[in-house]
């Protein structure tokens, strides 16, 4: 008698949740819009079919009611993401001509940097992945009662913890404070993703390849470094190096971009059962390939779209859970799947892949 399946493997999300005010065509208009990295990951994973839960501080005022709603209605669990009393964290993104992305951040004294040790203690006790990253894992008092959260799950051995620096200069300020940074929490973490912009401002003048060796030996198993439209390049401990190319879209900006692609890997690797260190460690080259260009389809679907909005996986009955995704496997809100000239003319412009 077969056993019945237990649930899919729990991923955590633990970060801010912020609102991102996003530049318009007209000069001073602005959309508000849910984001910070940690909640896109949450909603990017989420959408994918993945059982996610969020750890963020929701302020209780129209912003914080915004990101909660924006969360239930993805159906991310919110159970252990506190009620906060300080105001919202704000972002206004500019956009250069060709929709890359700028911040500037209104954080003094709001929300997502007060996380207490009480509250960073609560972490579901099911969780598969620990996914972190971003402002709040190096912006005092959050950054060390993340430290501590992670450190103690690397430390049980039972999950398997990603991170994204996603650094931000203007609010590091320094390459040598940020190096110091980011590398304690790369020694926590199993997984690393991170942008070639991120490294670049970090370690200047040094090549990728030397910097993703340098993060393997402080720990990680797996560092991937996207590279825009160029697409990824990824480094294993024991399967060695992998490059694999972007995908031509029509890009209407990059806000979430990044994150999609996490979201992106982070599915790929759990329908493929690399949940764990162990899994990860022993993973097979060709399974890590197709995982990165999961990431980096997720990712370029979303340059498609104003602000971080990543696709939705449409269900595929006919295909085991491993096969890689392809367009016609992915959705967006409101729609049943991809517009039919869409999907024509993203697959003519990447050769019919």
């Amino acid at each position: 008698m077969t056993e019945p399946a237990g649930p899919p493997p729990a991923v955590t999300v633990i970060g801010e949740a912020l609102i991102d005010l996003v530049e318009l065509d007209v000069p001073g208009d602005y959309r508000a819009r849910p984001g910070g990295s940690p909640f896109n990951v949450a909603v990017g994973l989420a959408r994918l079919g993945h059982r996610t839960a969020l750890m963020a501080r929701l302020a209780d005022n129209s912003f914080g009611r915004m990101l909660r709603a924006q969360a239930e209605a993805e159906r991310v669990d919110l159970t252990y993401a506190p009620a906060a009393a300080e105001p919202t964290t704000l972002a206004v993104v500019s956009m250069d001509p060709e929709g890359r992305a700028s911040y500037d951040f209104y954080l003094d004294g709001t929300a997502d940097w007060q996380w207490t040790e009480a509250e960073t203690a609560r972490t579901p006790q099911d969780t598969a992945v620990l996914h972190f990253g971003s402002v709040a894992s190096w912006t005092p008092p959050a950054a060390e009662h993340i430290h501590s959260t992670v450190q103690r799950l690397r430390t049980c051995g039972t999950a398997l913890i990603s991170y994204d620096p996603n650094v931000r200069p203007a609010l590091l300020s320094d390459p040598a404070r940020g190096r110091h940074a980011v590398e304690r929490s790369v020694a926590t973490a199993h997984l690393v993703k991170a942008s070639r912009e991120d490294v670049e401002w970090l370690y200047p003048e040094t090549p990728i390849e030397q910097i993703a060796a340098h993060w393997l030996d402080l720990g990680a198993l797996l560092v991937v470094i996207t590279d825009g439209p160029d697409g990824a390049h990824a480094l294993h401990a024991r399967a060695g190096s992998l490059s694999r190319p972007g995908r031509k879209v029509a890009v209407v900006d990059t806000v979430g971009a990044g994150d999609a692609f996490t979201a992106g890997l982070l599915g790929a690797l759990l329908r493929h059962g690399l949940h764990t260190p162990r899994t990860l460690a022993t993973a097979d080259p060709g399974v890590l390939t197709i995982a990165v260009d999961d990431a980096i389809l997720v990712s370029a679907l979303t340059c498609e779209r104003l602000g971080a909005d990543p696709p939705s996986a449409l269900p595929r009955r006919d295909l085991p859970a491993q096969a890689p995704l392809t367009v016609t496997d992915l959705a967006f809100a409101g729609g049943t799947g991809w517009d039919e000239p869409a999907s024509q003319a993203l697959e003519a412009m990447n050769g019919g892949h």
